[in-house]
């Protein structure tokens, strides 16, 4: 399995609206995504870092679980346009996006 991770780093001057983000463009994402072998998605709200009272380094953090890298890339190569034209519609930061292998552990 894969997870894909889309990141929202935080800073000075970067709007993040999470109402949108949670409510209008995850779902339109799974939607799209689903028939491709999208198994699970989730949404984090950054909340703090590591040391009390430190802000987060992200905003939000979006993941999304497929089989396969394969899925993955034929999935957004259909509705990737799609899917980053709608970025603007809740932020104003260019997300950093990082695709990883998922091992499990015992």
């Amino acid at each position: 399995m894969i997870r894909v991770s889309v990141l929202y780093p935080d800073g000075d001057g970067k709007t993040f609206d999470h109402d949108y983000y949670a409510n209008s463009h995850v779902p339109m994402v799974s939607e799209k995504l689903k028939s491709f072998g999208l198994i699970k998605g989730s949404v984090d709200k950054g909340l703090g870092g590591a040391a009390p009272g430190s802000p987060a380094p992200y905003v939000s953090i979006g993941t999304l679980v497929f089989e396969t890298i394969e899925g993955f890339q034929q999935a957004f190569g259909t509705h990737g346009e799609e899917i980053m034209a709608d970025i603007p519609n809740y932020t104003n930061i260019e997300p950093i996006i990082q695709v990883s292998e998922i091992t499990l552990g015992d």
